[in-house]
């Protein structure tokens, strides 16, 4: 058997500057941005440069009980991991981009990690994972 996540929906107050955000700032890539009309919606798929399956579904409130929701998906907790090949790079880019760390890098067993904040306030792991290797010396 083989499954994998596809998609993780992030509500956003707005398709354009989410696509913004993550497209100008965090350098993702656009997969799908394609009209619902009879729903009064576009589905708004992006990703991660080098993203094989896991992909971000960008899905804009259309209630006032899920607009209450954007930036408090998970009450404050960090909510989505951003695995990258190399910490630094990305972390120091992050910063040119005005991205807000709410915890400074650390090297913890399982990798360097540092919180960042995206643009409504939900809480993200910049992570590179130690090497499997590296656990072993």
């Amino acid at each position: 058997m083989k499954q994998s996540l596809g998609l993780v929906s992030l509500v956003v107050r707005d398709y354009d500057e989410a696509l913004d955000f993550f497209i100008g700032k965090l350098s993702f890539l656009l997969v799908e941005d394609s009209p619902v009309p009879e729903q009064a919606k576009r589905w708004v798929v992006i990703a991660p440069p080098g993203a094989m399956e896991s992909r971000l579904l960008l899905a804009r409130a259309s209630t006032p009980e899920q607009a209450a929701h954007i930036g408090a998906q998970t009450g404050g907790r960090v909510f989505l991991f951003l695995y990258t090949d190399n910490f630094w790079r990305d972390y120091e880019r992050y910063q040119a981009q005005g991205i807000v760390f709410v915890r400074e890098p650390k090297h913890e067993p399982y990798g360097t990690v540092a919180v960042f904040q995206d643009l409504y306030g939900n809480l993200w792991d910049l992570l590179e994972p130690r090497s499997r290797t590296e656990a072993l010396a």
